[in-house]
């Protein structure tokens, strides 16, 4: 879950961002949620014009914010993972147990839309070594691992599932479908998140093939 050296020497060269006024600070925010917005509506090809409308903001602002298009989609996917490890991190230290700690984050992380917001990761869009996606992304895999261990430690998880399991099962449950056959996907969403989390209750009703996924297995190529 750490980082390696090779990544640390990596961000320790990435020069820190000057500190922006309050009103400079909030249109970059409204920016990046328009952007999260629009992203997730059309995917990467979508015009900045159109998330600078969305925004209520002029051109001009946007690219006084963001060279181009890969350095919006990067703040906004670090954005997405900054909102997740926050909603992770406050159902654990909130709730009144582990399972249901872990019911809230899966409901709320399935706000954030991260299956549509996928395809960005995997696109080459994404620098994965810069030192925001790294923390990011560090962040939030050790926050939905204390949200697991808590629930196994509690005897409320099932005893044979990881990580990995749970985030394939909320990227593609939040997911659009392939064109615009369910137009009304996004109201199905959390019905079939509670079927699944249903399904990782202990204790276990059947055995599962293979074996638990981790996140290690999901970042590993074929």
């Amino acid at each position: 879950m750490g980082t390696t050296t090779a990544q640390q020497q990596s961000a320790a060269q990435q020069p820190a961002r000057p500190r922006l006024r309050a009103d400079a600070l909030r249109n970059r925010e409204r920016i990046v949620a328009a952007a999260r917005e629009v992203l997730v509506e059309h995917g990467a090809d979508v015009s900045l014009d159109e998330i600078a409308r969305r925004a209520g903001v002029g051109n001009a602002t946007l690219y006084r914010h963001f060279a181009d298009r890969r350095e919006l989609v990067h703040h906004v996917t670090v954005s997405v993972m900054e909102r997740i490890a926050d909603q992770a991190e406050a159902a654990l230290a909130e709730e009144p147990d582990a399972f249901s700690a872990l019911r809230r984050f899966v409901h709320a992380a399935a706000d954030e839309r991260v299956g549509a917001l996928c395809p960005l990761l995997s696109d080459g869009w994404i620098d994965k070594e810069h030192s925001d996606h790294i923390a990011a992304r560090t962040r939030l895999e050790d926050a939905i691992g204390a949200l697991m261990a808590a629930g196994r430690d509690s005897g409320q998880l099932r005893a044979d599932i990881d990580v990995g399991d749970l985030m394939v099962a909320l990227t593609q449950l939040t997911r659009p479908l392939p064109g615009g056959a369910c137009v009304n996907f996004h109201l199905f969403v959390h019905r079939h998140l509670q079927l699944f989390l249903d399904g990782l209750a202990a204790p276990a009703r059947s055995a599962l093939p293979g074996s638990a996924a981790t996140l290690e297995d999901l970042k590993r190529r074929p």
